[in-house]
């Protein structure tokens, strides 16, 4: 996936957990963890611009994942006090977020054909669905287009509820 693929890949899945942060009475830590989400949905492509670090190798991985989510999960919980929040609930949502954010981009680029090998360093096993091209102008700004409509609705139905 482009960079439009991987932000509508990410808002469409984080949709359901701001919604349901917004029904939890949390629209402060819906709205920065959908920031979050947003911020993260390329960061495994920054294997492109480490040398010796193969693209859609480490970076692509849950691994990687549970990494990042770990990272977000203790400055969630460090930096809560600052901002109003409760340290547990920025926690486990910066861990949350942190992974889902990694795992958002590994569902875009597990569409493509060149797949992606999730569990590694466990299996080498690459997945792949094969749906679209990574360059598909049609495929990115679709889920573009998704991603903004879902997100929106659910942020209108889950203020209005909560």
């Amino acid at each position: 996936m482009y960079r439009s693929g991987h932000y509508g890949v990410s808002l469409l899945l984080y949709a359901p957990v701001g919604f349901a942060l917004l029904l939890a009475g949390y629209p402060a830590v819906a709205l920065l963890g959908g920031a979050a989400m947003l911020s993260l949905a390329r960061l495994p492509d920054v294997d492109l611009r480490v040398p010796f670090v193969e693209h859609r190798g480490p970076t692509h991985t849950l691994v990687f994942a549970l990494l990042v989510g770990a990272v977000l999960g203790g400055a969630g919980y460090v930096t809560a006090p600052e901002l109003g929040l409760d340290p547990r609930v920025a926690g486990v949502v910066g861990a949350v977020v942190g992974t889902y954010g990694i795992v958002a981009h590994l569902v875009g680029d597990v569409l493509t054909p060149a797949g992606i090998a999730p569990f590694w360093p466990v299996s080498p096993r690459n997945y792949s669905l094969s749906v679209t091209r990574a360059d598909s102008t049609v495929a990115n700004t679709g889920l573009l287009a998704l991603g903004v409509l879902v997100t929106v609705v659910a942020a209108v139905v889950g203020g209005r509820i909560g």
